[in-house]
């Protein structure tokens, strides 16, 4: 059946058009609805699922005209949040009734929550689900759909960091739209990273256009790099945890003494990110934050971009099962005197770029945090 009903966030027609890769004047789309379903919000998801629900009307959008590609292009991106089609009958606003596909969700495969709004999800999610489905579709004829749903959340969480990106502007005068131009731009693997390809060229120091380059950039989200440090008791809590791309270059000791550290979520803000994961790996509950700055990485190769803080603690104790389970972490803590921590770090016996220049930040402003 080409007929579809969309009663979530393909009703966004931005959305549905970026999924289908054509103009949506080739289809019809009429205003609809499901009898005895209803629309709830996923709990702990930014995207809806619908339920059998007698007397409710889910209202969505009929689609009609799809073509055996927009079909594959659907069941792609579809099949990237486990959704399944299933027909059934519904309710035309001119009074007819028609048969369609609706995606359903793989049985109790979700929890719903509160009823959805497409308005609601349009304000706070459609920016970055737009980017996300970007990416995705651009391995449409590439890689499953069940590549897409392995990777369906960093996917999402590079772009909320692009959208984050977009407005990191520090007062330069050039204007990427005149003094850039993009050749090609290819994107060339997808997995917990990506990996993009330009053909680009780039105004010169001297006003002219540059030669065109190839560079390419290990694409990741926003990240945030927090050190707990009890002004009281002057100590320094790090954490240690195996790293492949250490061992994958073949230094003989992979396990890094590092601050905590990890990824911000769609919809979270870096200080929001910053207590979550000093929580997640270390079991600790930060009294406040002290925000040292923010940085790119890497610049040369990837697009992280650092937020750096120190956590202020309470730092008691330490363990040895930190980290979250199901992202493969085994994490473990120390707490160190804040003498003993510069010893080591003049010493140097750590491994980590963050961490030293968390250390000499903390060594600038240790007198005003115990003071």
């Amino acid at each position: 059946m080409s007929d579809l009903f969309f009663y979530g966030t393909l009703r966004h027609l931005p959305l549905l058009e970026c999924v289908l890769g054509h103009p949506l004047s080739q289809i019809k789309i009429s205003q609809a609805s499901l009898p005895d379903h209803a629309v709830y919000g996923v709990a702990g998801q930014a995207f809806p699922m619908i339920v059998p629900e007698k007397g409710s009307q889910a209202m969505g959008l009929l689609v009609q005209g799809f073509s055996a590609e927009d079909l594959k292009r659907l069941a792609f991106y579809e099949g990237g949040f486990d959704y399944d089609l299933s027909p059934h009958g519904v309710d035309v606003a001119d009074g007819s009734r028609a048969e369609a596909s609706v995606f359903f969700p793989e049985p109790e495969l979700w929890t719903p929550d509160k009823p959805w709004s497409l308005q609601a999800w349009v304000d706070e999610w459609s920016e970055v689900t737009l980017l996300a489905a970007q990416e995705e579709l651009a391995y449409y004829g590439k890689v499953d759909a069940t590549t897409i749903a392995r990777n369906f959340a960093p996917i999402r969480t590079r772009a909320w960091a692009k959208l984050a990106a977009r407005k990191r502007q520090t007062g330069d005068p050039r204007d990427v739209a005149k003094d850039v131009i993009v050749q090609s731009h290819r994107r060339a693997y997808v997995n917990y990273f990506g990996v993009e390809e330009l053909d680009v060229q780039h105004r010169q120091h001297d006003g002219t256009m540059g030669p065109v380059l190839h560079r390419s950039g290990l694409m990741q989200g926003a990240a945030v790099v927090v050190l707990p440090y009890d002004p009281v008791r002057d100590t320094v809590l790090l954490v240690e945890q195996f790293r492949a791309p250490v061992f994958l270059i073949d230094d003989p000791e992979p396990w890094m003494w590092e601050p905590v550290a990890g990824m911000i979520d769609p919809g979270e803000t870096p200080d929001q990110a910053a207590h979550r994961e000093v929580q997640e790996e270390a079991q600790v509950s930060l009294n406040a934050l002290e925000y040292a700055g923010g940085a790119y990485s890497s610049s040369g190769s990837s697009t992280e971009y650092v937020y750096l803080y120190v956590g202020l603690a309470d730092l008691t104790r330490t363990i040895d099962n930190g980290g979250v389970a199901t992202e493969g972490e085994d994490i473990r803590t120390q707490i160190l005197p804040y003498d003993a921590f510069l010893k080591k770090v003049d010493n140097n016996e750590f491994k980590d770029l963050p961490l030293l220049m968390m250390a000499n930040w903390l060594a600038r402003h240790r007198d005003r945090l115990r003071g």
